[in-house]
């Protein structure tokens, strides 16, 4: 009956420890909201064949972010998808740069498909952060946003994109 008891209690222990030191964790969190626009460098569809409307693309987009404390970082990312019939997921990798020369790169998984009733083109995708230079050496943490994309116009390469998101991060004691 000892040996149950002890267990317990050592169980018990572990549990609480494990909060505490998650919450330490979270509270050394900082947290940066932005808006987002985004266009479409350059890109390509290359139809598959297997199924109707089935096309794996690659694209090349710009963007910015304006956080809301008012930083702005631009971004170029590099976007590979797997569509049927304008949905489907991609996988991109974004480096943010920021005034004063700093950047980050992350790595985003999501999806992006075409809502009823017409309404413009939605996404949303979740990233882990891979790399920090300058003031962001050693960042870790995560990035989501949701998007929305308009219609392309004659002689675009594809949508332009707007929405908000949060970037999530720590950066190394100094």
């Amino acid at each position: 009956m000892a040996t149950k008891k002890s267990m317990w209690t050592l169980l018990g222990i572990l549990v609480i420890s494990a909060w505490v030191l998650s919450s330490a964790i979270q509270a050394g969190a900082e947290t940066m909201n932005f808006k987002f626009y985004t266009w479409v460098i350059k890109g390509e569809t290359f139809p598959v064949g297997d199924v109707e409307g089935h096309s794996v693309w690659y694209l090349q987009r710009g963007a910015f972010r304006v956080y809301e404390n008012g930083e702005v970082a631009t971004a170029t990312a590099v976007v590979t998808g797997d569509f049927i019939k304008g949905s489907g997921p991609f996988m991109q990798y974004v480096t943010l740069t920021y005034g004063d020369g700093s950047t980050i790169i992350i790595k985003s998984q999501g999806t992006a498909g075409v809502p009823a009733a017409g309404a413009p083109t939605a996404g949303g995708w979740k990233s882990e952060i891979i790399k920090g230079t300058g003031r962001f050496e050693g960042i870790k943490g995560t990035d989501s946003a949701k998007a929305k994309y308009l219609p392309v116009e004659k002689g675009e390469a594809g949508p332009k994109g707007y929405g908000e998101g949060t970037l999530t991060f720590t950066l190394p004691s100094k």
